[in-house]
């Protein structure tokens, strides 16, 4: 199976001068919990609920006034869209994520692969292993 077929399509994005109340707001609307932060079309840095806690919220910031770029993660780990499942779930435990955004061959964002896309499309023992592994503390 291919990252395409088991994939979310047409993720929203927010561009790096979006202001984090408005990403946050763009969160709740969406249901989700991290959104990816691109830059004529190309990816930048990813935003998680998390980041905003503890990067803003935790700092006692103004949200109005902190722009996406301020603390979204850069250098962000994606795949691409013709890859096979398997590459997906290595990258993701490897590097401990729930969540990787999907590109295509021009590099655009076509969609996210979730922690939950993976339990429905693979294997409950699989399934298991790669939450495991995601889920343990960072060294």
């Amino acid at each position: 199976m291919k990252v395409k077929d088991m994939m979310h399509k047409g993720v929203a994005c927010v561009s790096p001068d979006t202001a984090i109340d408005a990403v946050a707001k763009k969160m709740r609307e969406l249901d989700v919990g991290a959104i990816p932060v691109a830059s004529d079309g190309k990816l930048v840095g990813m935003i998680t609920d998390r980041d905003i806690t503890i990067r803003c919220v935790a700092d006692d910031e103004t949200m109005s006034k902190i722009k996406a770029k301020d603390v979204m993660t850069a250098g962000v780990v994606y795949c691409r869209d013709n890859q096979d499942v398997e590459d997906a779930v290595r990258i993701m435990e490897g590097k401990q994520i729930r969540r990787l955004p999907v590109l295509d061959e021009a590099m655009q964002m076509v969609g996210m692969v979730s922690l939950g896309d993976v339990s429905h499309a693979l294997p409950r023992d699989i399934t298991g292993e790669v939450a495991k592994a995601v889920s343990a503390h960072h060294p």
